[in-house]
């Protein structure tokens, strides 16, 4: 089970929000460069870095900060980069600039085909996010909930050739309440392609309980605020979960 921090910018700094509300953002770090060394210091094997402004304004919009971030990482591990992608330039561009992973949230619900076209250009390197409340999948931000059944989608994403599936619960997100893990064990039985938990992680048997699941398909967990605010020490979580994988 791979620990993975999140490094969430708006207005190129490093914050994090309650169930994606913008105006309820704690700012962490001025210097999300920084922020990136100090996650490669307590032992991160991958960052998950999230475009806030781009994600409303439906285009990347906070690039400086996430090459600060590529230059400081400089290849040692792969980082994955959601928020505002909406055309195949953008995924292009952040690839050239060395991101490993793009990952397709809105646009995917809105307009499947950009992303089969995505899978098409750019094979292994696009994961599909899924935002969900309740089973059914939300986009803009969280903003809006659509009759899309997770599973469904999740499958016929699946089809296109994602290289995986962030699965998001927005009732948790940023409120350190436990993982969803009986809707994130019932998509990952769902799917032949690895699940990336998001939302809700607060403590170090959120992580013990993912990694009893794992073998079902779920590769990874996002870490957000418990690990700004000390609820999880990333380095002894990743040892455990390294103890209970082997």
């Amino acid at each position: 089970m791979l620990l993975i921090p999140a490094i969430d910018l708006k207005d190129g700094q490093c914050v994090r929000l309650k169930q994606g509300d913008m105006d309820a953002a704690t700012i962490f770090s001025n210097d999300p460069a920084a922020m990136a060394e100090h996650w490669l210091a307590q032992g991160a094997r991958r960052l998950h870095l999230v475009d806030l402004n781009g994600a409303f304004a439906g285009k990347p919009k906070n690039e400086g900060a996430v090459k600060a971030i590529l230059k400081a990482v400089n290849g040692r591990i792969p980082v994955q980069i959601g928020g505002g992608i909406r055309d195949l330039d953008t995924i292009e561009r952040y690839l050239d600039d060395g991101i490993d992973y793009v990952i397709i949230g809105t646009a995917a619900v809105k307009n499947p085909g950009f992303l089969h076209d995505a899978c098409g250009a750019f094979a292994g390197h696009v994961i599909v996010g899924l935002d969900a409340k309740e089973g059914k999948v939300a986009t803009d931000g969280w903003s809006k909930l659509t009759g899309h059944e997770v599973i469904d989608l999740a499958q016929k994403f699946e089809d296109y050739g994602v290289e995986g599936v962030v699965y998001t619960d927005i009732g948790r997100d940023g409120m350190l309440s436990g993982v969803n893990i009986e809707a994130t064990v019932k998509l990952a039985q769902a799917l032949k392609v690895p699940v990336i938990a998001s939302g809700g992680v607060s403590n170090v048997a959120d992580i013990e309980a993912l990694c009893a699941v794992q073998d079902e398909g779920i590769e990874a967990v996002i870490c957000g605020r418990s690990i700004y605010t000390g609820a999880l020490d990333l380095k002894s979580a990743q040892q455990r979960a390294d103890e209970l994988s082997a």
